[in-house]
């Protein structure tokens, strides 16, 4: 039996949310329906989708080929849907976005470009925010409909997962260090790091005791120009995206990839409640338009 667009849409939902729970929320629907609705196409196809994990689900390679096939059904849906209403979405009210002013600059702009370009009706509006906390906020206050991310989010809302971007390690220059950097090279190292108490600073720090090392802090600022200046100037290294380099160091600055290399998900965030025609139009933009970073070796 060919699977139901709804089942298409839970399956999606449990691929993007990684948990049964999160996936009802983000569809609005039962729980217990949207297990029936799974349970039903896993049946009818004689695979199984999902392997169970405690409290979350992992696809099984079956349920990953098909999520695969059901995000290309769904976008196609929401084309034809267009049909014959070219300027439906310009006649809502403008899309509001929020994203951080890294994610703006390399990410967020080209795709609004090439998103208005398909939609030459509609306002989208990108606002920036200093931290993810607040874009969060932005979301989760009503202000804004959807929230270009740094994931994972432990906020209650949903995400769809666009890009992996490259995490790395922006030096002075003449810095004595290996390259691919191992991360046991970070312990003892002079760093450029955010401020404490933020969450930017808070991830890192997770991160660090996870690894084992210790850096020692040389200059704490959460200004992306001090930043710069504080590795430019020679004080210590950053931990930053490799495709911000280029253009916020030009050749002032060592880049290292870490080994084994540190890749770090971008998406879509936006609270669980229905989405405008625009949104949905966007996020699948999005999934198609946004490119995928490998990692340099």
């Amino acid at each position: 039996m060919t699977p139901t667009l709804a089942q298409l849409r839970y399956l999606v939902a449990v691929a993007d949310c990684r948990s049964i729970t999160g996936a009802a929320a983000s569809v609005f629907v039962a729980q217990s329906a949207l297990s029936r609705a799974v349970q039903a196409m896993e049946r009818d196809l004689g695979v199984d989708l999902l392997a169970r994990r405690g409290r979350g689900v992992d696809l099984t390679p079956e349920g990953a080929r098909v999520v695969r096939l059901a995000r290309t059904v769904l976008d196609a849906v929401e084309a034809i849907d267009d049909i014959g209403t070219p300027h439906a979405l310009g006649a809502r009210a403008a899309l509001s976005v929020v994203t951080t002013p890294t994610l703006a600059l390399d990410l967020a702009s080209g795709l609004i470009r090439t998103f208005t370009e398909r939609h030459p009706g509609l306002d989208v509006r990108l606002h920036q925010y200093d931290s993810r906390e607040a874009v969060v906020q932005e979301l989760t206050q009503g202000r804004a409909e959807l929230a270009l991310v740094d994931l994972p989010l432990d906020q209650e809302l949903s995400t769809h997962f666009i890009q992996e971007r490259e995490v790395v390690l922006i030096s002075p220059v003449g810095s004595a260090l290996p390259d691919p950097l191992p991360f046991r090279a970070l312990d003892g190292l002079p760093m450029v790091l955010p401020t404490p108490g933020t969450g930017r600073r808070t991830e890192m720090e997770a991160m660090f005791s996870c690894l084992g090392v210790r850096p020692v802090p040389c200059l704490e600022v959460d200004e992306r120009l001090g930043w710069v200046t504080g590795v430019t100037d020679g004080r210590g290294s950053l931990i930053w995206y490799r495709d911000v380099v280029a253009r916020a160091f030009g050749s002032r600055a060592e880049v290292r990839s870490f080994t084994p290399p540190l890749l770090r998900p971008v998406g879509i965030a936006h609270a669980r409640r229905p989405l405008s025609r625009a949104a949905r139009a966007f996020i699948a933009h999005s999934r198609h338009k946004a490119p995928v970073r490998e990692p340099s070796r």
